[in-house]
């Protein structure tokens, strides 16, 4: 049992992660690293963390929806992909030592951080697809997917700069599409780990809670100031990743 008191800071903490990855991804680095200094038990804050994670993915993906960014149609077999992908990373979590990965990613992320920083035009209008998308969501889908269940920090940068580099969207639609894919991510994720148990319903719903109001103030801001807003966010939330991830292996080797 959660002691009362808790209830209001996970709220908030839901409120803050809901505004940041509305706007950029990078959620997971507020709520997960609550949910495992409350004493959770590491499956069962990854199962928390995806049941409140659905909350403010969802949420941001009606706004952007609404505001007509996202094409759903063209989405599907996005979706489809990405839910495959996502729920064998989950299971692969069970199986496998993610240290690798953990090794490998702030590399990447660095590229994106650098590449983004001396492309200061990029992803403020629409361009020519260089990837069809009927080999963009494949393969994307289930690499990224696969990610998202298996790891997770970084997953809404790469989809991001996917959208961008591969089929040209500016970055305002590419952030809103985004949001269409982490719901499935979170969504397909989050069903094996209630089918394993390791889902705190009460924390859950009130970090949940905090996520629908900070997606929802997240997205409002991005609909009204556009990509200029976005990009210094972006980079940052890049750049926090990469030092969490690069922190941790350093951490460990201590």
């Amino acid at each position: 049992m959660i002691p009362l008191w808790l209830y209001p800071p996970l709220f908030l903490t839901g409120l803050a992660a809901g505004f940041v990855d509305a706007i950029a991804g990078g959620g997971g680095l507020v709520t997960l690293p609550v949910l495992l200094n409350l004493g959770f038990s590491p499956p069962d804050a990854l199962g928390t963390n995806k049941l409140q994670a659905v909350f403010g993915s969802g949420c941001a993906t009606w706004h952007y929806g609404r505001a007509g960014l996202i094409d759903l149609r063209a989405s599907v077999s996005g979706i489809v992909f990405t839910a495959v992908g996502a729920v064998a990373g989950s299971y692969a979590v069970l199986l496998l030592d993610p240290g690798l990965l953990k090794r490998f990613i702030p590399l990447l992320l660095i590229v994106i951080a650098i590449y983004s920083l001396f492309q200061p035009r990029l992803g403020e209008a629409d361009l020519h697809p260089r990837i069809p998308a009927g080999i963009f969501y494949p393969a994307f889908g289930m690499v990224l997917g696969f990610y998202d269940g298996f790891l997770g920090p970084g997953t809404g940068t790469f989809w991001a700069m996917a959208y961008v580099l591969g089929l040209g969207f500016n970055l305002m639609r590419a952030t809103a599409c985004t949001k269409l894919m982490n719901l499935t991510s979170n969504v397909a994720s989050l069903g094996l780990f209630l089918c394993a148990n390791h889902v705190l319903f009460t924390a859950g719903l009130a970090m949940g809670l905090g996520q629908v109001a900070g997606a929802r103030l997240g997205a409002k801001a991005v609909l009204k100031r556009g990509t200029k807003f976005i990009r210094p966010i972006f980079i940052s939330v890049v750049l926090a990743i990469t030092a969490k991830l690069l922190f941790e292996n350093f951490a460990k080797r201590q």
